[in-house]
């Protein structure tokens, strides 16, 4: 599975390039791959083709990053997926590609030149090039490679105002939760007909005219998914579930999918302290945005409305570790510094170890990226003594280690997984810290807020009485 987004960027292209081939996240450059430029030129050789042109402003550069599912690829098949991607949706394009293993998820960075070197046209994009092209063949890659498919067929049709705005407030709309019912059903399915089970089963009403239409019962008209997302047309559904079995059989996906029992309704809990004050400053917030208070609305006041999202984050925060008096919060407080330094004396060891091997594992990387170049030098090639040279000084370093290199590169996976792992929970411990002082110097400014607006209220009350 990989989720796919792209990016027009008119900065500085060496300053792209770089971060796409950062040695730090792609194994000292082992997992990187050029197209039409040259290793150590590609920034010089993209700007020679803008100015042979003359298109030499606007877009610089587009960076498109391919982030895959984790556990379920390795870095040297996601690197084989971007070429294969660039080659075919890129021919003539100058691009650059780095594998990033820096985080959980393995992700491959593809920056090319927006100026085509063959042709001279610039590379456009947009959400319907987006979807037929770039989405497309980044999915048919991984489904040829046994790799899951995002079943998220998002449309780049308008939808209507009252849609949108029922969206942009996180309110369900018919038509999302037909396709979250869509998606579970043909994720459950055994065959069409199943499929169309499970759905009335749902409480749809299912129409098998020229366009399958579903409608919950009650409703006026019926809803055709397929016109906007070609996943949910009969032939769409067939193929989908067709591909659940085939990947069930191979083993790639269990046969039956866990579903969270139904949870009855429970009542909110009665907060106090900490979680009781952003409760009711939420609820003011919530009451002034939608001009149903009565204070006038002070950019002070417009500020913390807009801010008011960050707040429920916080709320959540203290929600989640139970965070209701000072005595918890210094708790909480003491504990995830004791976490963090835990942590932190973890990464220093493993920084130690890789200090050690530093000299090996960059042995290891220049064997693996000059390997080619070695092949160039026996056949003839000039100009490649300097890298052969460098070759054979490190292999002559691993052959010296008494080290096997495959358990070589095992270690160094191991101790790269292990230090982006560490420097993971390390930055979520930070981020804790970070929030639990938020809140605590907030505090006092939240209480002074609803003092003031409480008092304005009562002022307006009274005002009205005596009217």
């Amino acid at each position: 599975m990989a989720v796919t987004k792209i990016l027009a960027r008119k900065g500085r292209l060496d300053i792209g390039i770089n971060y796409v081939l950062n040695g730090d996240k792609t194994e000292e450059r082992v997992l990187t791959a050029h197209l039409n430029c040259d290793p150590g030129r590609e920034c010089r050789q993209m700007l020679d083709t803008k100015r042979a042109v003359g298109k030499t402003d606007g877009v610089q550069y587009y960076h498109m990053i391919q982030s895959f599912k984790p556990g379920e690829i390795t870095p040297e098949l996601a690197l084989e997926i971007a070429k294969e991607f660039t080659q075919e949706h890129l021919p003539g394009y100058e691009t650059v590609i780095g594998v990033h293993v820096d985080r959980e998820h393995i992700h491959a960075h593809i920056l090319f030149n927006s100026v085509n070197a063959d042709t001279g046209e610039k590379y456009h994009s947009n959400a319907q090039s987006y979807y037929s092209q770039i989405r497309g063949i980044s999915d048919r890659l991984c489904r040829e490679h046994g790799l899951s498919v995002i079943m998220q067929g998002e449309s780049a049709k308008a939808v209507s105002y009252i849609e949108w705005l029922r969206q942009s407030r996180g309110q369900p709309t018919f038509h999302s939760m037909l396709e979250a019912d869509l998606r579970t059903a043909i994720q459950d399915a055994n065959d069409l007909g199943h499929f169309f089970l499970l759905m009335e089963h749902k409480g749809w009403e299912i129409s098998h005219g020229n366009r399958l239409g579903f409608r919950l019962r009650g409703q006026e008209r019926f809803m055709y998914p397929g016109r906007k997302n070609p996943l949910f047309t009969e032939d769409g559904i067939r193929s989908a579930i067709q591909g659940n079995l085939e990947d069930i059989e191979a083993g790639r996906r269990p046969a039956v999918i866990y579903r969270p029992p139904f949870q009855p309704y429970k009542k909110y809990p009665k907060y106090t302290g900490f979680m009781a004050l952003y409760v009711h400053y939420l609820y003011v917030l919530g009451k002034i945005g939608q001009r149903q208070y009565p204070p006038r609305m002070t950019p002070q006041l417009r500020q913390e409305v807009m801010k008011s999202e960050w707040y429920r984050e916080q709320f959540a925060f203290l929600r989640d570790n139970a965070i209701a008096t000072q005595a918890d919060m210094t708790a909480f407080q003491t504990r995830t510094e004791e976490t963090l330094a835990n942590l932190t004396k973890q990464r220093t060891i493993l920084n130690v170890r890789k200090k050690k091997r530093r000299s090996l594992y960059a042995a290891l990387a220049d064997a693996e990226a000059l390997a080619p170049a070695k092949a160039l030098y026996e056949e003839g090639l000039s100009g490649m003594e300097a890298e052969f040279a460098k070759y054979m000084e490190a292999v002559t370093v691993l052959e010296r280690c008494g080290i096997p290199k495959d358990r070589l590169m095992t270690e160094k996976a191991e101790i790269y997984e292990q230090l982006a792992e560490t420097n993971r929970q390390i930055r979520a411990e930070r981020k804790k810290l970070a929030l639990c002082r938020e809140i605590q110097s907030r505090l006092p400014q939240i209480e002074k807020e609803i003092e003031k607006i409480e008092t304005k209220d009562e002022v307006i009350r009274d005002d009205d009485r005596r009217r």
